[in-house]
C-alpha cells in the first residue's frame, strides 16, 4: 500500500479559519480559531484500505460521511505535526500535492507555534502568514474555482485585532 499514491489521489490538506458559538454558555459566546486536518476519502470499500492507513500513520479517525462514503482524517495538531508532516516530508507527493502540502506544512507549524494561545496572543504578521497561505493553496486545490469563505472573516479579525 503506497499512502502517498492514494493520498495523491483522494488526500486533502485543509486549512479553515473557524466560528465557533457557544451556545449553551451564557450570552452564547463567539470564538474564532484556525484548525488544520489530513483528509483522505472514499467509497465505503476503501474502508480496509483507511483502516490500514490509519495503522500505519498511528493516528486519525475514521467516520462515514453517508451510507456510500468515508473519510479518514487527522485533526489532532500534535499528529499532524509530529506524524503527518514527517510522513509526507520523507514520501513524495505529486507536483501541486507536493506544493500544497508544503503550504499547508507551513501553517501547521505556525498553529503549532502558537498552540494554546488565544488570537489576540499571537504575532499579527503569523495571523496574516496563514491568510496568505490559505489564498495561496487554492490554486492547488481541486475546486479551486471555490473561494473560501472564512477568509474575509480571517482578515476582519485581524483588522480588529491590530487596532
Amino acid at each position: 500500500m503506497n499512502i502517498a499514491k492514494i493520498a495523491n489521489e483522494a488526500g486533502c490538506f485543509d486549512l479553515q479559519f473557524r466560528k465557533d458559538v457557544r451556545h449553551k454558555r451564557t450570552n452564547s459566546p463567539t470564538y474564532y480559531c484556525w484548525k488544520a486536518q489530513f483528509v483522505i476519502t472514499g467509497s465505503v470499500e476503501k474502508e480496509d484500505t483507511l483502516k490500514k492507513i490509519q495503522q500505519a500513520l498511528d493516528c486519525g479517525k475514521l467516520h462515514y460521511i453517508t451510507g456510500t462514503k468515508i473519510r479518514y482524517s487527522v485533526q489532532k495538531l500534535e499528529d499532524l505535526q509530529n506524524k503527518i508532516m514527517p510522513f509526507f516530508n520523507e514520501n513524495s507527493l505529486s507536483k501541486d500535492k507536493k506544493r500544497d502540502f508544503e503550504l499547508w506544512a507551513q501553517a501547521i507549524g505556525i498553529l503549532y507555534q502558537n498552540k494554546g494561545k488565544s488570537l489576540s496572543q499571537w504575532p499579527k504578521d503569523l495571523f496574516r502568514q496563514l491568510i496568505n497561505i490559505q489564498k495561496s493553496s487554492q490554486q492547488y486545490k481541486s475546486k479551486k474555482t471555490r473561494t473560501p469563505k472564512w477568509i474575509p472573516v480571517a482578515e476582519a479579525v485581524l483588522e480588529h485585532l491590530t487596532k
